[in-house]
């Protein structure tokens, strides 16, 4: 928990200067998966006590971009009651963060952490479209595809991957849980 707040410290999230629309709805996005899945964080616990030599209350390091970052911290806002269920336990970085966390702090096993991740990929490569060619886009438009998921969780670990279409003002979900054929499935030797 320390990490991440001297990180934020030291490092300032960049914040959006050119896209504001983008911003808004990336962080949007990433809001609403998050208080679904912060909000089940006493399952998460419930889950974990199966788990031989896990901590009880484990860290929830959620990885994100800084439109998820301060979604969480929006989440987090005092009183909320999303808030009072983190207990405290709850911190937001970014994927290069979490990388370092790790390695200061290894637990590959996930005994003391817990991992959830919820981001957005904003730029999909053209040559990645004709997977999504069920959903047509009109010109103009862009995918993005959500991605998140948790692990460290017991039988709660999960992944998902849900397209969204970008009209440059606003975004809609295309369909919710697709199977990305160019992204590795859970378990999957494949990176």
């Amino acid at each position: 928990m320390e990490f991440a707040a001297d990180r934020r410290r030291r490092t300032p999230l960049d914040l959006p200067d050119s896209d504001p629309a983008g911003w808004s709805a990336e962080r949007s996005i990433i809001g609403a998966s998050l208080a679904t899945r912060l909000a089940e964080l006493e399952a998460v616990r419930t889950a974990r006590r199966g788990l031989p030599g896990a901590d009880d209350d484990p860290a929830v390091v959620v990885t994100t971009s800084p439109a998820g970052i301060a979604a969480i911290d929006a989440l987090l806002a005092a009183g909320s009651t999303i808030a009072i269920l983190a207990g405290g336990r709850v911190a937001p970085v970014t994927e290069l963060e979490y990388r370092l966390w790790c390695i200061q702090n290894p637990d590959p096993a996930h005994r003391h952490h817990v991992n959830a991740w919820s981001w957005v990929k904003t730029s999909v490569p053209r040559q990645r479209w004709p997977e999504f060619a069920a959903f047509p886009l009109p010109d103009g438009d862009a995918y993005w595809i959500h991605r998140e998921g948790l692990a460290g969780a017991a039988g709660l670990d999960r992944r998902a991957s849900h397209l969204w279409r970008w009209n440059g003002r606003q975004a809609a979900l295309l369909k919710a849980f697709i199977t990305e054929t160019a992204a590795p499935r859970l378990g999957d030797a494949r990176s």
